[in-house]
């Protein structure tokens, strides 16, 4: 199995925890600084794996809002 990016790892976690239930539906996810100090990444790799959840239809961003758990 090839390596994996940190964005994808990061993007996986977060589905994870989506899907558990720790974060419901219409739930605001941590701010970027705090996720950016939880995984300890940079800014270009949260917005990666923010992109990827968007993409999957997992997310809703709200600009200068936040990012929310889609319904």
């Amino acid at each position: 199995m090839p390596p994996r990016y940190r964005y994808e790892q990061i993007a996986d976690d977060l589905t994870e925890r989506i899907e558990s239930g720790e974060f419901p539906p219409g739930s605001k996810l941590p701010s970027r600084r705090e996720l950016i100090e939880r995984y300890g990444v940079t800014e270009p790799v949260i917005d990666r794996a923010m992109q990827v959840l968007r993409i999957k239809g997992k997310t809703e961003t709200l600009p200068g809002v936040g990012v929310f758990v889609a319904d």
